[in-house]
């Protein structure tokens, strides 16, 4: 997601960088250059004015500053003349676009844990939000929290691509109950939100919203595969830890994902990997309202649904992937996750996470 600020002014040389500008994966400006191409316009030319190499790849290392992306939007806009170019751009991302979180969320086994892998890795493909999931008795809310401003093609590019996305996986007559952006609506009108949405579409609301319905929280999508989605929620994490050197909790987190298998997934394991001590790692985790047991039980739970759902993994073999003396614990802690055993979960007895 994009800033509708310019770039901000370079520091003094010798200055020390305090706060490095957010991200957006580079594979999102790819998705830009298609839809230019679609509408006529060449989008090697207009990649160029926007400062943007040619040599741009999907690996999600390779990122643009979000100033980068905003000046490609703006440069789109003007070469289209058209208001609704982030609408466009919805058609023409691919999950390629997105690498790991993409293919997982390809991947994934119902509309729950698409927006679940979607609150949990979004940071991988852009570092301008947060996204939350939130069961309210409307259906389920995918809110986005702005952490900069963003321009209006930004946010109508990727909420367009959710539900573009949920279609193709799940059913193309599928619609959100409501969406909300926090921008105006354009002077010509809501006409092609309301096309692409086929739902109410709300402007100028305090921060994007995207509200589904629950009854189609736990039907299959089409491309459910455990084993796909589980490989490629771990290389996303790898890709945070690597983006976010300065976040703990995606540093720890990925630590435990790496010492759950050996069972020595401790604090002080965990610490001395990451090169401080325990009581300093317990007061940074405190200080982002977590802790080191949080983090475990919600990795555990996460990678333990991804497991279950692989006939080809025993109980007991899930049980020591995951760190458990035995599979006793491991049952007890399953069913206070989901509700049932592992077992009546791998038959199909699931519940929805709230």
């Amino acid at each position: 997601m994009q800033t509708a600020d310019s770039s901000p002014s370079p520091n003094p040389p010798g200055a020390r960088l305090l706060v490095q500008e957010p991200t957006t994966i580079g594979g999102y400006a790819l998705a830009i250059a298609k839809a230019l191409d679609h509408s006529g316009v060449d989008s090697v030319r207009v990649l160029k004015a926007a400062g943007i190499p040619p040599t741009l790849t999907n690996d999600p290392m390779s990122r643009l500053p979000v100033s980068t992306l905003t000046r490609l939007y703006r440069v789109s806009a003007e070469v289209t003349h058209s208001p609704y170019m982030g609408l466009t751009v919805a058609r023409f991302i691919h999950i390629s676009n997105l690498h790991a979180l993409g293919f997982a969320l390809a991947a994934s086994a119902n509309l729950m844990e698409f927006c679940l892998r979607l609150e949990r890795y979004f940071k991988l493909a852009s570092q301008t939000c947060e996204v939350k999931v939130t069961e309210t008795d409307e259906g389920l809310e995918l809110r986005c929290r702005l952490l900069v401003d963003v321009c209006a093609e930004t946010e109508d590019a990727f909420l367009g691509f959710v539900v573009l996305a949920m279609r193709q996986l799940y059913k193309s007559d599928f619609n959100p109950l409501r969406v909300a952006l926090s921008h105006p609506m354009p002077r010509e009108g809501a006409g092609p939100y309301e096309a692409l949405f086929r739902a109410p579409v709300a402007f100028a609301q305090p921060a994007p919203v995207l509200v589904l319905p629950k009854g189609d929280l736990r039907s299959a999508l089409l491309g459910s595969c455990p084993e796909l989605a589980l490989l490629n929620d771990k290389l996303s994490n790898s890709y945070l830890a690597r983006l976010e050197k300065g976040d703990i909790v995606t540093r720890v987190r990925q630590k435990i994902i790496e010492f759950l298998p050996n069972g020595n997934c401790t604090r002080d394991a965990v610490a001395s990997a990451l090169c401080v001590s325990p009581t300093t790692l317990q007061f940074k985790l405190a200080e982002r309202d977590t802790s080191f047991h949080d983090l475990m039980d919600g990795t555990r739970s996460e990678l333990a649904s991804g497991y279950v759902q692989q006939s080809s993994l025993s109980i007991t073999e899930i049980a020591f992937l995951l760190g458990f003396s035995d599979t006793s614990n491991f049952t007890r802690a399953f069913k206070r996750w989901q509700g049932v055993s592992p077992t009546l979960f791998r038959s199909g007895e699931k519940t929805v996470p709230a």
